[in-house]
């Protein structure tokens, strides 16, 4: 990027220079011929006016310069001595117009006037010194040009090395970063250009692989335990039995096996559907009545003894997947019935674009600071009460995972007896 850089600008700062020289020699050049060719003329009217006055025919006595009088026939009546020893008997072309030509090896402007009696008086003008400006100003264009190419190549080289240092010690750092050092961070300039957002957003992507990796290994560390948890326990049982067959029996064996077995099958699939919704996996998508749901979940509580209030559960379709959006609300459902105190409500609200369903219950409530923290897989904030109610600690984490992979959000805040309130929000289908 470096040499690219500067091999880029050196480029255009190139042309613009050849561009700028070639021009500035042309404007010059044609600036100096002009001045000579005006001088020249000037130099003509002094004398047309002199010949043409009573001093008569000076042609002869003119030093220094080439002046010829020719007469109607072309023939040379009179000339300066410069003009004899150059030309001899040759004369010096008569036109309207200035003209150039080489005369005794050197180039000379020509210039001519009509003189009464059908004379023209003609004067040659040596263009050596425009000749030896130009010479001067082109050596100074060809050495200035290289040396200021060469100035900007090696500024640009500098300016750019010194602009990169900062993502140099930024490539060093990132280069050191393994999956056990997810803790460095980039060092930011403190220049607050491009470069230091760069290190910026280089860091937060760094805190958020950070936190998404301790977040990984307490969640394997955490589903470890939930699964050891029951096979110790059968291991346990099946040990007792085999060393001791008169203290159990193959009916109390068989239904700690199958009660452990089946909250072990609860857990793998909990994870199964976890890991299903964090890879964005996509879902059946049809209408659902949510209302239908709520109702049937209702008068499941019902039988399991819960006073319920279905009062506010009004009619209102979404689009998902009926399979998902059903074991959500039965999550919540479960949650308040788990810690309630006999008491739950149940709520579905329509609005214009988006529909609510409430589930509340009179239990303790969740504490404010604890509101995000719940959402957390094997989270439990009472964890005696959750492992002997056959909670797994993520039922929550999966309502929520649901509510986002169907376009909504789920918050808890306080219910109308002082317990737990959880809100769900949906867009409402057509």
């Amino acid at each position: 990027m470096r040499g690219r850089t500067t091999l880029g600008a050196t480029v255009v700062v190139a042309v613009a220079l050849f561009v700028g020289a070639f021009s500035f020699y042309g404007v010059l050049s044609a600036s100096i011929h002009g001045g000579t060719e005006r001088a020249a003329e000037q130099r003509l009217d002094e004398l047309a006016e002199r010949l043409d006055g009573p001093g008569g025919d000076l042609v002869n006595a003119v030093d220094d310069e080439i002046v010829q009088l020719i007469g109607p026939d072309g023939s040379v009546r009179a000339a300066s001595e410069n003009a004899r020893e150059a030309l001899g008997s040759n004369t010096l072309p008569v036109s309207d117009d200035a003209q150039t030509l080489i005369v005794d090896e050197e180039q000379m402007l020509v210039v001519s006037e009509d003189l009464d009696g059908d004379q023209t008086l003609v004067l040659a003008v040596s263009m050596d010194d425009d000749a030896d400006t130009l010479a001067t100003v082109s050596t100074l264009l060809a050495i200035a040009v290289p040396l200021l190419l060469l100035l900007v190549a090696v500024t640009t080289w500098l300016v750019v090395g010194r602009a990169l240092r900062p993502v140099e010690r930024i490539r060093e750092h990132v280069d050191g970063i393994t999956a056990e050092r997810l803790h460095q961070r980039v060092p930011v300039p403190e220049t607050a250009d491009e470069i230091a957002a760069l290190a910026t957003t280089m860091n937060g992507m760094l805190d958020r692989l950070d936190a998404a990796a301790t977040a990984q290994r307490r969640f394997v560390s955490d589903a470890s335990h939930e699964l050891r948890s029951p096979l110790a326990s059968i291991r346990q049982h099946a040990e007792l039995a085999q060393a001791h067959p008169d203290v159990t029996s193959i009916g109390e064996l068989a239904e700690v096996v199958s009660e452990e077995g089946l909250r072990l099958q609860g857990i793998v699939e909990s994870l199964l559907l976890l890991a299903r919704l964090d890879e964005g996996a996509s879902t059946h998508d049809e209408a659902v009545d949510l209302d239908d749901i709520a109702l049937g979940e209702v008068r499941r509580l019902r039988a399991a003894g819960l006073e319920v209030d279905g009062s506010g559960i009004r009619a209102a379709r979404v689009h998902g997947d009926p399979r998902l959006l059903g074991q959500l609300v039965r999550n919540l459902a479960d949650n308040a019935g788990r810690h309630s105190r006999g008491r739950v409500a149940i709520g579905v609200t329509p609005s214009d674009r988006y529909v609510s369903v409430t589930v509340e219950d009179d239990g303790s409530g969740v504490p404010a600071e604890e509101r995000e923290r719940i959402f957390e897989r094997f989270v439990r904030l009472d964890e005696a009460r959750s492992r002997d109610a056959g909670g797994s600690g993520l039922g929550l984490a999966i309502a929520r995972g649901i509510a986002a992979s169907a376009h909504g959000t789920l918050v808890v805040d306080d219910s109308r007896w002082g317990g737990a309130r959880f809100v769900l929000t949906l867009p409402l289908g057509a």
